[in-house]
């Protein structure tokens, strides 16, 4: 055989793929997604289900064009596991179904619940609530890039609760229900600031996410270390920015419901955080300027 080929034995982990064949035979120069490719069309399977590691260590052999398979440390009749990762869905249709659920209920509870008309705090948390996910669903659609394309379709239910039942019917409901703080006459000196605490919050936050997209190429996978605004300061700016613009709704709609699904949300953000700021360490070691604060300089 030649020097330029290799085969790799294949064994199943977890639950087989019932076409995966015992072993296949590559090229040292092809690349991991040729690899993914070449194990999908012979299982008859998404290449987006399958996940592959090393035999010899269980490291992930990455679905990348950019690593070729020698350099990943397998060498002829080294051995690989393949996983079926069960049905899977675009990253990019999960975040549109998630922000659609606050887009649709919002509206429709602010226009048969509150009796006998709509406050002014009202109609601004409704008109609050709902451009900041018409926001999020346009930078969905246009701006983001993501590096992996698919997740676990299960994740759509998780995902959607958070967003359609939390800030969706669970917020809508106490804001707009009769006798809610949002019935009680404007106050210039909590709604003004408030207003500019969303609008700051809601401009860094898409300014950063600009940055983020400009890191890596149209269907690429590169990572690069982010610079600008907020990046200075902690890992994840776009979070920081993201929890000021709803500190400004919270005080709008001065409810329970929605510092809940804050609270949810700042959460799963800080954990986010955490493991962005590991991988940065990991992947670009000295060239990365180490951050104390991962998302809120002074308290996380």
């Amino acid at each position: 055989m030649s020097v330029n080929h290799l085969t790799l034995s294949i064994r199943p982990r977890g639950k087989p793929l019932k076409r995966l064949p015992e072993e296949i035979s590559t090229s040292t120069t092809a690349s991991g997604a040729d690899l993914y490719s070449q194990l999908a069309i012979k299982s008859s399977t998404s290449v987006h289900q399958l996940r592959v590691t090393k035999g010899s260590d269980g490291t992930l052999v990455p679905n990348s064009r950019d690593i070729p398979i020698e350099q990943t440390g397998l060498r002829d009749q080294s051995t690989i596991y393949v996983k079926d990762l069960g049905p899977q869905v675009a990253w990019r249709t999960v975040f549109i179904i998630e922000y659609l659920g606050p887009i649709i209920i919002h509206p429709i509870v602010y226009s048969v619940l509150p009796s006998p008309e709509p406050s002014t705090l009202q109609a601004l948390s409704c008109v609050l609530v709902t451009l900041h996910f018409v926001k999020r669903e346009l930078e969905t659609i246009f701006l983001h890039r993501f590096s992996a394309a698919t997740m676990p379709a299960w994740n759509i239910f998780r995902n959607s609760a958070h967003y359609w039942l939390l800030a969706g019917v669970n917020m809508a409901y106490w804001c707009y229900r009769p006798g809610s703080p949002t019935t009680r006459p404007l106050n210039p000196l909590i709604d003004y600031p408030s207003l500019l605490l969303c609008a700051i919050g809601e401009l860094g936050n898409l300014a950063t996410h600009v940055t983020l997209r400009n890191l890596r190429s149209s269907g690429g996978k590169e990572r690069g270390i982010p610079q600008g605004l907020g990046f200075s300061i902690c890992t994840c700016p776009n979070y920081m920015f993201e929890i000021i613009a709803w500190v400004g709704i919270l005080l709008v709609t001065r409810s329970l419901s929605t510092l809940l699904f804050m609270m949810v949300a700042v959460g799963y953000m800080g954990a986010w955080a955490r493991g962005k700021e590991r991988r940065y360490r990991k992947e670009f070691g000295d060239k990365y300027k180490r951050k104390r604060w991962v998302m809120l300089p002074g308290l996380w």
